[in-house]
Parts: C-alpha cells; sequence; structure tokens
C-alpha cells in the first residue's frame, strides 16, 4: 500500500485551522458525544464531563466533576487498585432524550450512572440533595480499559460489557427500560467466549418494511472460537444481533434473548492469503440517508497471526449480513448422530424476530414462542455461513485504532452514487490518515500528525464541516476539507480529495461550488488534461557526486497514488532496482550519466526528476571531484582522511563510554532500588487496553505455561504463532 500523498507534520499544521482542548490535571478525553442542532461537543474525561463549543474550542467550557466518594476511593484501594485506577472515568455518554444525557462512569470499579440535563449542564439531585445515580453494573466497564460498547435506542440503553467486578462474565443486555424487559444473554461460551467488544449500531427497519418486521441492533466483536479445535486459541470477529422487541421466553429462556445470533466476519485477500482476524473498530454508513438497505460496516481489523503491525479496513452490507443470519445454524457440539449443518423443521424460525404475519397466527411477541424453538436457538446462536469480504485498504506497519466515514459529493454524472466515502483512520501513534473509496479499493490521500508525543487516538467523531479526535490528553478539532495545500492545477486534481477541485476562474483548489469550470478527478482521472499547467513538467537537472561502488538512491516522487512512473538511464548501466521511492543504482563507471523519472497517469506524462551521476566524494565538495584525471589518488586521500578522522572518533567515544560506564555504576550504588520505568497507568500516559479478568503477573504467566506446551508443536505445524521466543510477550 503506498504512502499518502500529502504528510502533514505536526509543527506544520496551520494552527488558525486546527484548535486543541485540554485542561490541566484532567486525562482521557475517551468519551466524544455531538450535538450538531445545538453545537455542542460534550467531552468525558478522568472525573470531569465537559461541554464545548464546536465553533471555538478555545472558549470557556462548562464542566461537571464527578469525583467518586472517599468511601468508594478507599474501598477500591483495599481490594488491591492502584491510586490512578481508583477514579472515576467517564465510559459513556449517550443522548437519553432530548432533555437528558445518560451518563456512567467506573467509579473507582463500582460502575455509576447518573443524569446529566442539558438544559443547564448539571447532574440531576434528588430531593435530599443527593446525586440521582443508578448502578452502573451491566452497563459499563469496571475498568478504564475495558473495551465495550452501548447505544440507546428509544430512549432505552444496549449494552455489552463485563458484568463483575473480575471482567469475567460478559453479556449484552437491555440495561434500561421496563424492570421486566431487562433481559441478557446465556450464561454460556456458546453465546459468548471471552468476548472484546468493540462498536454497536441500532438499525431502524420497521418503517420500511412491508411485513411488518422489528427494529434491530447490532453488536461487533471479536471471541475466542470454539467451533474450531485448535492448539492455541483462535480469535474470530464476530456480529450478532438481536431484535428490539424481544422480551424473553416464558418458560426456556426468561430474561435472555430469544433472537440472538451471530456470524463470522471474514476479512480476507484472497491473491495473498492475508486474513485479518482482530476486529478492533466499527462504523455504520447509510450511504443513502433514511434506507435500512444501503447500511454498510466499516470494519477495522488487525490480525493474530502477523508479527509485524498490520491494518486492514473490510465492508459488510446490511444486506450481506442479514442473508448470512437467515442461513443455516452450525452445530459446534456435535456427536455421530447429529447431523453438523442442522436444519430444524422448527415454526417460526428460530431467533426470527416477531412479524405483523406471525402475529396474524397468534405469536404476539416472544412469550408465545414454542419451547422447542427456544431450546435450538439457545444451543445454536452461531451460523454456519459466515459474511465475506475482500480488504477494502490494507496497510503494513501501521496500527490502525478508530474509524469514522463521510460522505463527500461526487461530480460525475456516469457514477452510480452522488456520494463518494471518505475513510478518516486514527492510528495508535497519534496519525490521522484520510483515504477516498473508488470502487473496490481506497487509497490513502493524507496523513496528518496530530501530536508531538506518539499517543493513540481514542475517539473520532464527525461534523458537518470538522473532525473532533480525543486522545489521552487533548481534543483537536480539524476541517474536514483543506484545500489551500495544493498549490497547482496538477496537485488539486491528482491529490483524489472529494472535498477539493480546481477552481479556472480563481486559479485555485477550492472545495466545489457553482464555478462553471471546476476542475475534479476522483474516479477515472480525466480532468487532469483540462488543466492549464498540464505539460509543464521539466525539473531542474540536479548532479549528483559520489564514491565509486557506493550504493546510492535517486529519488523520484510520483503525483499520486495512481502514477507510474519508468526511468531512462545509460545504456550499459548493470541491474538497478526501482523502489517506490526511486532508483537504487551501484556506482560504477557504466553508472555514470544522465537518469530521468517519467511519470505517467492518464497517459499524460510528467518529467518528475533528473540527474546527472557524475564521480566525487559528495561530503568534500570540490576537493574530491575537481577532475576526473585524479580520480583515484583523490579517491584514495579521501578515504585514508575518513580512517583517520573515524580512528580518532572511536578513541574518544570509548573514553567517554567508559567515563559513562563509572558514572552509572556509582548511581546505581546510591540508589539500587530505583524503577527503571514509569507505571503505564500513570497520570502522563494512555490507557492500555487490559484483558478482562487478567492482572499483568497471571497474563505472562499463563502465556509462558501455554508455550512450553504449544512450542514442539508450533514447530511440526509451522504455524505463525512463534511469539513464545520474543523478550516482549
Amino acid at each position: 500500500m503506498p504512502e499518502p500523498r500529502i504528510t502533514i507534520r505536526y509543527e506544520d499544521l496551520d494552527h488558525k485551522l486546527v484548535e486543541r482542548f485540554s485542561q490541566n490535571g484532567i486525562f482521557n478525553y475517551s468519551v466524544l458525544l455531538l450535538h450538531p442542532s445545538s453545537g455542542k461537543l460534550y467531552v468525558g474525561a478522568k472525573d470531569a464531563i465537559f461541554s464545548l463549543q464546536t465553533k471555538t474550542l478555545t472558549e470557556k467550557p462548562l464542566v461537571i466533576y464527578w469525583n467518586v466518594s472517599d468511601s468508594n476511593h478507599e474501598s477500591c484501594k483495599n481490594k488491591g487498585k492502584r491510586e490512578t485506577e481508583c477514579h472515576n472515568y467517564i465510559r459513556l455518554l449517550q443522548f437519553l432524550n432530548e432533555t437528558h444525557i445518560y451518563a456512567c462512569g467506573t467509579y473507582a470499579f463500582d460502575p455509576h450512572c447518573a443524569y446529566i440535563s442539558l438544559s443547564n449542564f448539571t447532574l440531576d439531585r434528588l430531593e435530599n440533595g443527593e446525586l440521582r445515580m443508578d448502578s452502573g453494573r451491566g452497563k459499563c466497564p469496571f475498568e478504564p480499559s475495558q473495551q465495550y460498547t452501548a447505544i440507546v435506542a428509544d430512549g432505552v440503553l444496549y449494552a455489552a460489557t463485563v458484568n463483575n467486578f473480575l471482567g469475567t462474565e460478559s453479556l449484552i443486555s437491555r440495561a434500561t427500560g421496563k424492570e421486566g424487559e431487562r433481559i441478557r444473554t446465556e450464561t454460556s461460551t456458546l453465546w459468548l467466549s471471552e468476548p472484546e467488544f468493540v462498536s454497536s449500531a441500532f438499525v431502524p427497519k420497521s418503517q420500511d418494511s412491508s411485513n411488518g418486521d422489528d427494529d434491530k441492533i447490532y453488536f461487533f466483536f471479536t471471541e475466542t472460537a470454539k467451533e474450531f479445535e485448535f492448539y492455541t486459541k483462535v480469535k474470530v470477529p464476530r456480529v450478532a444481533r438481536i431484535c428490539k422487541g424481544d422480551i424473553g421466553g416464558l418458560k426456556t429462556l426468561q430474561k435472555r434473548w430469544t433472537t440472538f445470533l451471530k456470524a463470522q466476519l471474514v476479512c480476507e485477500n484472497l491473491q495473498t492469503g492475508a486474513r485479518y482476524n482482530i476486529l478492533r473498530d466499527v462504523f455504520t454508513l447509510q450511504r443513502e440517508p433514511g434506507s435500512w438497505g444501503s447500511t454498510r460496516f466499516y470494519g477495522l481489523f488487525t490480525s493474530q497471526w502477523e508479527r509485524d503491525e498490520v491494518s486492514a479496513v473490510c465492508v459488510y452490507s446490511l444486506p450481506e449480513v442479514s442473508q448470512a443470519l437467515s442461513g443455516s445454524y452450525k452445530e459446534v457440539k456435535r456427536d455421530c448422530e447429529k447431523p453438523a449443518y442442522p436444519e430444524p423443521n422448527l415454526h417460526p424460525r428460530p431467533g426470527a424476530c416477531i412479524t405483523s404475519s406471525l402475529a396474524a397466527e397468534g405469536f404476539s411477541n416472544s412469550l408465545s414462542l414454542p419451547d422447542k424453538v427456544l431450546t435450538f436457538v439457545r444451543d445454536h446462536p452461531l451460523m454456519e455461513q459466515p459474511v465475506v469480504a475482500r480488504p477494502l485498504l490494507e496497510k503494513m506497519g501501521t496500527k490502525y485504532t478508530k474509524i469514522a466515514v463521510s460522505l463527500a459529493p461526487l461530480h460525475l454524472p456516469s457514477s452510480e452514487f452522488k456520494t463518494t466515502p471518505i475513510l478518516h483512520l486514527g492510528t495508535d501513534r497519534g496519525k490521522l490518515h484520510r483515504a477516498v473509496e473508488v470502487g473496490e479499493r481506497a487509497m490513502l490521500i493524507e496523513e496528518t500528525v496530530l501530536f508531538s508525543s506518539e499517543e493513540p487516538i481514542h475517539n473520532i467523531q464527525l461534523d458537518q464541516d470538522s473532525l473532533y479526535v480525543g486522545s489521552s490528553s487533548t481534543v483537536v478539532k480539524l476541517p474536514l476539507a483543506n484545500c489551500s495545500q495544493y498549490s497547482s492545477c496538477q496537485d488539486c486534481v491528482l491529490a483524489r480529495d472529494p472535498l477539493c477541485g480546481w477552481d479556472t476562474s480563481q486559479s485555485a483548489c477550492v472545495q466545489p461550488g457553482k464555478s462553471q469550470g471546476f476542475l475534479q478527478d476522483v474516479e477515472h482521472g480525466e480532468a487532469i488534461k483540462l488543466c492549464p499547467d498540464t505539460g509543464k513538467c521539466d525539473p531542474e537537472r540536479a548532479v549528483v557526486k559520489a564514491i565509486l561502488g557506493s550504493r546510492i538512491v535517486l529519488p523520484c516522487v510520483p503525483h499520486s497514488s495512481w502514477s507510474h512512473c519508468v526511468w531512462k538511464f545509460p545504456k550499459d548501466l548493470p541491474a538497478v532496482n526501482q523502489r517506490a521511492d526511486g532508483l537504487e543504482i551501484t556506482v560504477s563507471q557504466s553508472s555514470l550519466g544522465v537518469y530521468s523519472c517519467i511519470c505517467v497517469e492518464n497517459e499524460i506524462s510528467c518529467d518528475r526528476a533528473s540527474y546527472t551521476l557524475e564521480v566525487g566524494d559528495p561530503t568534500m565538495g570540490g576537493l574530491c571531484s575537481s577532475s576526473r584525471n585524479y580520480t583515484v589518488g583523490i579517491s584514495f586521500f579521501c578515504l585514508l582522511l575518513g580512517v583517520l578522522l573515524g580512528a580518532a572518533s572511536f578513541w574518544g567515544f570509548k573514553r567517554f563510554r567508559g567515563s559513562k560506564q563509572t558514572q552509572i555504576e556509582q548511581r546505581y550504588a546510591e540508589t539500587p532500588n530505583s524503577p527503571s520505568s514509569p507505571s503505564i497507568m500513570s497520570e502522563g500516559m494512555p490507557l492500555t487496553e487490559k484483558k478482562n479478568g487478567l492482572n499483568g503477573h497471571n497474563a505472562y504467566a499463563n502465556v509462558n505455561e501455554v508455550c512450553d506446551d504449544a512450542r514442539p508443536i508450533m514447530k511440526l505445524a509451522g504455524a505463525p504463532l512463534a511469539r513464545c521466543d520474543e523478550s516482549s510477550i
């Protein structure tokens, strides 16, 4: 995957367009909730909730300080938790209705929820003056780093989290609403097996349905597969679905979902064989607003098997997910008498939502479903057919943490859609990537380095014209479009940015408007032919001096990732290595001469670079390159001079190192118990992901035991799981 065409460093950001918010002593701005109609951005952090003005983040915000009680704080520390963990980390902000926000926090490992009044931005209180709080168990995680997801549908909270202090009991539940309708998943590994929840989506369907189908809530997570027998735990990404009208069974599955079904998500590149099985985030987008059938789920994946960092984005349509959930059921625990793919002759279909036709048959709600139907769906929540997709984007050397997708107008009459998706991808090192979706692939067009310190991006929220990013230390506001960074027609058009185009009347790169001479390329790349400066590609020829026998790279940067570049070089040149960033050659008498790099895109060629290669020492200027007649003698002189300088430097380094070693030994003698590194839970460091129910010592011990048992099998199978020998495990 090529690098983004535009890279904007932290120090190069236009601070007139980029705004930042933070407050001294407050960290972990990981929860963002946008209210577009009121122009408010609500931010959940450690012990605090902020109300920011979206017009400018620099305006003084409203703030609610929600600290834990002294008794809760002491109880948390007595349970063996660190001081920094025994605070109230806000994990949930959701609009409950038009007047209130429902807020939940870890509250020193005893989750609590409260109600925020939108009219005056204060926490509701009871008549006696105490805060109006609910228990947060089943609604919010106990730990600030536990993965979970929650969503409000018609004023009712649906949550996927853990239900106990140890983090060993996971559940998906209707966490609020009528007491009799608060139901949850079955306590069975067939339903949930060590899940890591990442996202949820509410998709209303009843209004579009001709048969009175129910609205649905979807949950996305990664879990340990129970259908595979392997020498190690295999992670599998899943999508699960429940029906909003489900109120549980009468006898079987009391207070349990009767419509819980799940299917495997497959994100695989068939050409390379790369499969991505760890789900990191999901963004739900309706390509055509108001149409449930146009809903698409953009999944962000990494791999359990790859040693190097690698990320991928796969897209799944709602009809594809519905088809998988309407197919055959998978038999996980089977014997010789049971079929591998059960097709029950039961009515209604196990796991199906109640429709108007079923209601006419007497099945008014889930309480009226037969026990045989409920027993079958209890034992067969997993579907046989997976939902399969090819990667829309793959990126080596990068770990994406968050994804958000916006729609940009597409100025192409021949296109099937009037808009094109733009992917906004946050990394674990504080970078924001932008990619444009073109057909069945997405191409990176921009990289923005948001933080001087490499801290992960925890949240991305989209507004009409802006984008908000939350991290451990800061909230950042960016414009969705920054067309002024493209200075020429060629740069503007070849950037393939759907939010920008070249206005011939203004001779500037601007956002789409009513201009008659608006040039933009997103799919076909024809507009560049109309650029007034097309063909003006005459780079100045640079003289490159190098020593015989050395290896050098002559740079050549293409217009865009769509460009194809070729080189012209001397006839007698031996084998060369053409790389993405230029031409790598070994300097010899036959390689001296003129080099030209020509890039072609849509039948438009452009000279991007031109060089003359000569013998000489690039570090000594004219001394080592004054005349070819003295090449050998001067090269020997330069080599001898380099050896003498290197010997002197080595002698000085040895003396410095010996002195430094003596100082270190003295320091350790004085302070033998000094810590080698700060705690990962210290104030200045981002919260790290923590596996549910395991502390650090137990996790390492378990890994070592598994490695000792599995290493011979790994070697025999040639599996890609040979991480046991890495010192960082």
